[in-house]
């Protein structure tokens, strides 16, 4: 368990890393929705930025929890998963208000890849944008504070694996 423990926390790493880079990106033209160019960047940067912390937590989830994903129903399930404290399994992930934003994002998400126009609702965008923010300023706290869960278990597992 110990090695699948460090495994995970490496993975959860190069998530942070992946996801402060396309924040980066995002910032660079997270002001432009006016601009039907700009904005389609900026829908495309909210989707990578959900993707990336889906598949963080999905990883969390196949590890913790048994993920699974063969039913309509399961980005929605995932995230929701990820807010519950599961006695002697694992804390929380993530906390209510990232859930929130994260949630919103998801739908956006659906949105811009089920798009079928080059043109998207200004207004629908900006929330999306202002909910991504909001997720920027929460992710960092609730990620490390579920990294320092693994260290302690994985401290656990180093006395529970000696002779």
């Amino acid at each position: 368990m110990n090695a699948r423990l460090r495994l995970l926390k490496s993975e959860i790493r190069s998530d942070l890393d992946g996801i402060a880079e396309a924040y980066a990106r995002l910032n660079r033209f997270g002001g432009r929705l006016d601009q039907p160019d700009k904005a389609i960047v900026v829908g495309y940067y909210l989707n990578v930025i959900y993707g990336l912390f889906e598949s963080m937590l999905g990883r969390i989830a196949s590890l913790f929890d048994g993920q699974t994903t063969d039913h309509p129903s399961w980005h929605a399930q995932l995230l929701h998963r990820m807010t519950l404290d599961v006695p002697d399994v694992r804390p929380a992930v993530i906390g209510d208000a990232l859930y929130r934003s994260l949630d919103e994002m998801r739908r956006f998400r659906h949105l811009f890849r089920n798009a079928y126009i080059l043109d998207f609702d200004p207004d629908r965008l900006a929330i999306a944008l202002k909910h991504a923010s909001r997720a920027a300023m929460l992710y960092q706290r609730d990620v490390e504070r579920f990294l320092d869960f693994l260290d302690t278990l994985a401290r656990g597992s180093d006395s529970d694996d000696r002779p």
